[in-house]
């Protein structure tokens, strides 16, 4: 299947009336995230230095990430003609980059390093269909779908490598859940907050961590809904190997939810304090 290009976004159709600034401000910090992706195809290039059809994917993988951060950046260009996306891109890789030189995956294994990239994907689908479930802005729902749908795509990508290294590796449940919390745990690092600093603060503002990652995080989780949640914990649960359909997804799914909900509520006030 051909996958889409930027000019077949209906860019002629953008509606300034129903554009949302707080959602403005969560698409410039993914619209960095995003473009960042060709750092992302090196570090994997090296870790799977001995796998040539698995390198092949990871480069054009990243090269549809990137595409997702232009896409996504030329739409936040639309909704503030102010914003400068290449000076707030070029700030964000100053402060901020990934193990390059390394030659072996930080997850331990190289299972490991997929089931990550697959909590990655994982997150992104749910977090760009939200978004797309909650704008009424037609050409930001357009390019989210089209996002969403490729990190769907992605994480079935990561996946199908993941179960062949897992036959080699043999990773036990554990481990594999290990990894995959400890993934999800770091949504609250800095690649996302530094992004939204970036995006988002002038440069005379000191960078402060705790405030842009609240920020981030409470504009973000506040556009899921449950079903979104659900869908995820789906996606979660069959990358380490368990039923993704079922009572435990159920119970998970609302466990998952309730903390979300109370994440959320914790954080509030000091996303306040960011402004």
């Amino acid at each position: 299947m051909k996958h889409w290009q930027i000019d077949d976004v209906a860019w002629d159709r953008f509606d300034p009336g129903q554009v949302e600034p707080d959602m403005v401000a969560l698409v410039k910090a993914a619209a960095m995230v995003e473009r960042n992706g060709i750092d992302y195809g090196i570090y994997l290039n090296r870790v799977f230095a001995d796998d040539p059809d698995f390198r092949a994917a990871a480069d054009r993988w990243s090269v549809e990430e990137v595409q997702h951060g232009e896409a996504l950046g030329r739409w936040a260009m639309l909704a503030d003609p102010s914003w400068d996306f290449e000076a707030a891109f070029a700030r964000y890789r100053a402060g901020y980059s990934l193990p390059l030189d390394a030659t072996a995956s930080v997850r331990g294994s190289r299972t490991g390093e997929l089931i990550a990239r697959c909590m990655v994907e994982t997150g992104t689908s749910s977090y760009y269909t939200a978004l797309a479930d909650a704008t009424a802005e037609p050409v930001l729902q357009q390019v989210c779908r089209l996002i969403a749908a490729d990190e769907y795509r992605h994480f079935k990508l990561f996946y199908d490598h993941m179960r062949r290294y897992l036959k080699r590796e043999h990773i036990g449940l554990l481990r594999r859940l290990t990894i995959a919390l400890g993934r999800i745990g770091e949504s609250e690092d800095d690649e996302l907050a530094f992004a939204y600093y970036c995006g988002n603060r002038p440069d005379a503002e000191p960078y402060r961590h705790a405030e842009c990652s609240a920020a981030y995080m409470v504009g973000a989780t506040g556009y899921y809904r449950y079903g979104h949640i659900r869908r995820g914990m789906g996606m979660i649960l069959k990358s380490v190997g368990l039923p993704p359909r079922g009572r435990l997804e159920a119970v998970a799914s609302r466990l998952a939810w309730t903390m979300l909900r109370r994440r959320r509520r914790k954080l509030s006030p000091l996303a306040a304090q960011a402004g």
